[in-house]
């Protein structure tokens, strides 16, 4: 097979945050064939392997990234009945519109996520009352260690809350080459979220509406892609909204009390006895208010959960600020965000500020 390999690709422009050096080497795939070229390529002349998709949940080092960048461009979508396949290639918020127009029911309320389907597992995306787990039938993967092609469980991917065996035991592992979907055809539209439920007065009339409400809902936050947009450079939540052990809750109310007086403090069940707050209220309440900058890089002027790059910030600056921001959480609650965008081409000290 003939693979495309460029050199000193920048790949800033490849990303949502539109910061980052360049790859040394860069290649485009559309197959699984595809996929093991390029790893049998890179093997052959010793060098590490990055995957990326759609850019919108990765932070590249100021240095680029030494080693060959392979961006999975499997296309394609097929139906069978209230299956579809998609390959991993495809963007994400296109697929979960196309569902709502045909009436197949399960990920309307993840519209507007930018991003590939590929990811999607990966990061078990999920906003306004929907997970995309809830609805994943089959990831087919190619194991980077013999190559061979694995069609893997919902079980195998071992899902929770933003996260998947993608990321901790099989990190590195798979490239993700297509996704198979189980929809509802002609099942109702989810209005679990509190949000969504205040937006309709009335029942929703179908799974278009659900699904056209999410996306306004998500612009009034600058949770869409728009290169109009002030907040647009961004990578949307960069923190997981943090779980603690309900033992823990009590200690945390009592900060909350003290930082926001009268306030209380939003919180919700999550599996295994364990509470989930939002951190976008932990880190307003911290003192970081929605704009808050320091020059080219802040919060976003309509959501605190987003890290926005003002135009000319770096990686470095990115870093930085999100570590000024979880550093203030934790000392103001007690709780330590995680950042969720996958960090590619950083030293281990130049992440130890967002890790220890």
């Amino acid at each position: 097979m003939t693979l495309e390999i460029r050199e000193d690709v920048p790949l800033a422009p490849l990303t949502t945050l539109q910061v980052g050096g360049a790859a040394r080497y860069l290649v485009e795939v559309g197959d699984a064939d595809g996929v093991r070229a390029a790893l049998d390529w890179a093997a052959e002349r010793d060098l590490p392997v990055e995957i990326i998709g759609g850019g919108s949940n990765v932070l590249v080092a100021d240095r680029g990234i030494e080693g060959l960048v392979l961006r999975v461009r499997v296309m394609g979508r097929e139906r069978h009945g209230s299956r579809v396949r998609v390959g991993a290639g495809e963007a994400w918020d296109p697929f979960a519109r196309w569902t709502a127009e045909v009436g197949l029911a399960g990920v309307e309320c993840l519209a507007g996520i930018p991003g590939d389907v590929g990811a999607a597992p990966m990061q078990n995306v999920g906003a306004y009352g929907q997970e995309v787990s809830q609805t994943i039938a089959e990831v087919e993967v190619v194991d980077r260690r013999d190559g061979s092609a694995v069609a893997l469980t919902p079980e195998q991917c071992a899902f929770g809350y933003r996260d998947s065996v993608f990321k901790h035991e099989a990190a590195g592992r798979y490239v993700v080459t297509a996704v198979t979907f189980a929809l509802e055809e002609g099942g109702a539209p989810t209005v679990a979220y509190g949000e969504l439920k205040r937006h309709f007065e009335q029942p929703p009339a179908d799974l278009k509406a659900v699904r056209d409400a999410v996306v306004m809902l998500r612009r009034r936050k600058s949770m869409v892609l728009d290169a109009s947009d002030e907040n647009g450079r961004s990578a949307g939540s960069f923190f997981v909204n943090p779980t603690i052990a309900r033992t823990e809750l009590a200690a945390v109310e009592a900060r909350a009390e003290t930082a926001a007086p009268g306030q209380t403090m939003p919180r919700f069940d999550a599996p295994n006895d364990r509470v989930k707050i939002p951190a976008a209220w932990l880190i307003e309440r911290s003192g970081l208010s929605k704009g808050t900058h320091r020059g080219s890089v802040g919060l976003s002027t309509k959501h605190c959960l987003a890290i926005v790059n003002r135009g000319g910030a770096t990686a470095a600056d990115i870093v930085a600020f999100a570590a000024e921001v979880r550093d203030r959480v934790r000392d103001t609650f007690g709780v330590t965000l995680t950042p969720e965008p996958r960090t590619l081409g950083f030293t281990r000290d130049e992440l130890s500020q967002l890790r220890d």
